[in-house]
């Protein structure tokens, strides 16, 4: 179990992270929003003691961060960390043993992540003959390959398209299944919603939102409702008291912006009342509205 307990880092001029806690249960995931300079990568490097922080804990099943801790860990930046002219294998090999582990071990285990990550490549061909997608799953496996018990993924799906990406994400969950706390950062809202238990958001380094994500969805107002009905045109909809806005997604199906939770009840009996609508279901924002809902209020 990791916990961070009221941490803080500042830097000439900046604050990097404000009095930020959070913990992360073995087989739970964590999913580390925010814009860019929110404080992510530097919470990061504080849990890694790459970083001295400024005041707060960081404690790995109850104890410090130590170098037999370090060993169990497994980090992927999210810059590239692999070296160009090494072959595959070689680089693999090298990063386990830097963890403790015995090459002939490490060896065996290399033909089944390339087969569960699709590594389009050779184990003899050098990283640098590589497309950029095929070294961010070399890059994993490095980082995954001597099972750590806390994986910290800086960016992983940068770069990926759906398919690699997808096949990333079922190797977080494999990790998640066998016990590992897993913290991952991301811009991509649909990956945090797909794969965490839990997010953390990061706004100019303090905690502005965490929880479940039905806990921070239930933070806000049930005001958006999806619609599908063939007894109403879009802009008749739109004229319905209580509607502030809305559009027309690319399934086909409405959704509406109301002014009030409480007009969902009224929405629902006027639209019900002339006979069958295929859809109609009142939810709060989604996680990707909800980040540019909390990124922007400050600013406003």
């Amino acid at each position: 179990m990791l916990e961070i307990k009221g941490v803080s880092k500042s830097f000439p001029g900046v604050k990097a992270v404000d009095d930020v806690s959070v913990t992360i249960e073995p087989g739970e995931i964590l999913g580390l929003i925010g814009q860019n300079g929110a404080g992510k990568t530097t919470l990061f490097r504080l849990i890694l003691k790459l970083l001295k922080m400024d005041s707060g804990e960081i404690l790995w099943n109850g104890g410090e961060i130590n170098e037999k801790v370090l060993d169990e860990i497994g980090f992927l930046p999210e810059e590239r960390g692999l070296y160009p002219k090494r072959k595959i294998e070689d680089q693999i090999l090298f990063f386990a043993e830097l963890r403790g582990k015995r090459r002939s071990e490490t060896a065996e285990k290399i033909d089944g992540w390339f087969e569960e990550l699709q590594v389009k490549g050779k184990k003899t061909d050098k990283i640098k003959t590589l497309s950029k997608g095929n070294q961010q799953k070399v890059q994993l496996i490095c980082t995954l390959i001597h099972e750590p018990k806390l994986i910290i993924l800086d960016e992983p799906f940068s770069g990926l398209d759906p398919v690699n990406a997808g096949l990333l994400a079922k190797s977080i969950k494999k990790a998640k299944e066998r016990g590992a706390s897993i913290i991952f950062s991301s811009h991509n809202m649909e990956n945090v919603t797909d794969i965490c238990d839990k997010v953390l958001m990061l706004k100019d380094g303090r905690n502005v939102l965490s929880g479940t994500l039905q806990e921070v969805r239930n933070q806000f107002p049930k005001d958006r409702v999806f619609v599908e009905t063939d007894l109403y045109t879009f802009d008749e909809l739109l004229s319905l008291e209580g509607v502030l806005s809305g559009k027309v997604l690319p399934s086909g199906i409405t959704e509406l912006i109301l002014e009030k939770e409480e007009y969902g009840k009224e929405l629902f009996q006027l639209l019900s009342k002339d006979g069958f609508i295929q859809t109609f279901s009142q939810q709060s924002p989604d996680l990707d509205e909800i980040f540019r809902m909390k990124v922007g209020e400050e600013d406003a």
